[in-house]
C-alpha cells in the first residue's frame, strides 16, 4: 500500500511538473515585417521548441508602449525587442528589469553588446540606401553626398524619430565621425544637427517610422535614396528592389532583449533570454536578415559561410568604416534631442 501511495505520489509530481511547463509561456513584443519574421524562424520558434515555453508574439511601437504598461500598472508584455540607446534610457527611467546574467551566459558576447537591462540580440547598421534605377552604381559615398542634392536630384526619405538622425547630419556637416558625440553632447551641437536637417527637409517626401516602411518606399521606388537599417535593405532586394547602400560612415548599432517593469512572467522570461543568447539560435539570424550574432561563439559553428559573414555589419572590414553607437549619449540626452526633432519635425 505504502509502495502504491509513493508511485502516486511520484506520478502526481510528474503530472503536475508536466502541467507547469505547459503553463510556461511568453509575450514577445517586436517591430514586424522582415525584421520580426527573422527572429521569429531564427530565435523565438526554435527556442520555444527546445524549452517548451509558449511563445505569443506582438508588434509593438518601442519603449512609449512600455512606459504607458508600466505607468498604469497593466503590463502584459514579457520580453521586448529594443534598440540600444532607448532601453539604455528605459532602463534608467525604472521601466526595465535588470537581467541575471547568472541565469543568461554573456560568456561569450562582445563586450559592448549587453547592459543591465537589455541583452544584445543582433548587430545592425544604419546606412543610406539608393534606388539603382535612380543613381546605378554610382550612388551617394558619404552623408555629405546624402544632402548634396546637386550631384544626387531626386526625393529622400529620413528618419521619423531621434535614434540614428543627428549623427548623419553632423558627419554631413564635415563633423569627423571620432568628434560627433561630443558635438552633440551639447544643446547647440544638437541644434546644429537639426539645422542641418532642416537645409534637407525640403527633399525629404517621407519621415519614415519602421523599418518596414523605409523597405517599402523602396521597393516602391517612391523616393530614391533613404536612410535605415541594413538588413531590410538586403531583404528588400531579395524581394525586387532597386536598392543598394554602403557601410561608409554608417552607424554601427544593436537590438536587444529587455523585459519591462513587472512583466508577468519575469522568471520564464529570464530563461527564455538564456536560451535564445546561445550560439545556435544567434547563427541561425543572418539566414533570415543580413544582421550579425552578439555572441562571438557563433561564429565558430560553422553555420555562417564567409560570403554572408563578409556582408555582416560586424564582419571586422565593415566594422571599420562605421560610427559605433554611443549609448551613454542617448541615456543622457535622447530625452532633450527627441523633444527639439519633434519640434522640427512639425514646423
Amino acid at each position: 500500500m505504502g509502495k502504491h501511495l509513493i508511485i502516486t505520489a511520484a506520478a502526481a509530481a510528474l503530472i503536475s511538473s508536466t502541467a507547469l511547463a505547459e503553463d510556461k509561456q511568453v509575450t514577445i513584443a517586436s517591430w514586424g515585417g522582415s525584421y520580426q519574421d527573422a527572429q521569429s524562424k531564427a530565435l523565438f520558434q526554435p527556442a520555444s521548441e527546445a524549452t517548451g515555453i509558449k511563445v505569443k508574439e506582438e508588434t509593438y511601437g518601442g519603449m512609449s508602449d512600455v512606459r504607458l504598461q508600466v505607468n498604469t500598472g497593466a503590463v502584459t508584455l514579457d520580453i521586448v525587442a529594443s534598440g540600444s540607446g532607448s532601453a539604455s534610457r528605459a532602463g534608467a527611467e525604472g521601466l526595465l528589469e535588470e537581467l541575471d546574467y547568472n541565469i543568461i551566459d554573456v560568456s561569450d558576447f562582445y563586450p559592448t553588446l549587453k547592459m543591465k537591462y537589455c541583452v544584445g540580440g543582433d548587430v545592425f547598421s544604419t546606412v543610406y540606401a539608393w534606388n539603382t534605377d535612380t543613381y546605378g552604381d554610382a550612388g551617394p559615398q558619404s552623408w555629405a553626398d546624402f544632402w548634396d542634392v546637386e550631384k544626387f536630384p531626386g526625393k529622400r526619405a529620413y528618419r521619423g524619430k531621434v535614434a540614428g538622425a543627428l549623427e548623419p547630419a553632423l558627419m554631413a556637416d564635415g563633423v569627423p565621425p571620432e568628434q560627433v558625440y561630443e558635438v552633440l553632447s551639447t544643446e547647440e551641437g544638437i541644434d546644429r544637427a537639426l539645422d542641418k536637417i532642416r537645409e534637407l527637409k525640403p527633399h525629404i517626401e517621407v519621415f519614415w517610422t519602421s523599418g518596414a516602411q523605409h523597405a517599402q518606399l523602396m521597393k516602391d521606388g517612391e523616393v530614391d535614396m533613404t536612410t535605415g537599417w541594413n538588413g531590410r535593405f538586403d531583404n528588400a532586394k531579395k524581394d525586387g528592389a532597386k536598392v543598394a547602400y554602403s557601410f561608409n560612415q554608417a552607424l554601427l548599432d544593436y537590438d536587444c532583449f529587455a523585459i519591462p517593469k513587472g512583466a508577468p512572467n519575469k522568471d520564464v522570461a529570464m530563461e527564455f533570454l538564456a536560451e535564445i543568447s546561445k550560439p545556435e539560435y544567434q547563427a541561425n539570424l543572418p539566414k533570415y536578415i543580413t544582421y550579425g550574432p552578439t555572441n562571438k561563439a557563433a561564429y565558430d559553428l560553422g553555420v555562417i559561410d564567409e560570403a554572408t559573414a563578409r556582408a555582416l555589419p560586424s564582419h571586422p572590414d565593415n566594422a571599420a568604416m562605421q560610427l559605433p553607437v554611443d549609448i551613454e549619449w542617448y541615456a543622457e540626452w535622447e530625452t532633450t534631442a527627441a523633444e527639439k526633432y519633434q519640434e522640427m519635425l512639425t514646423e
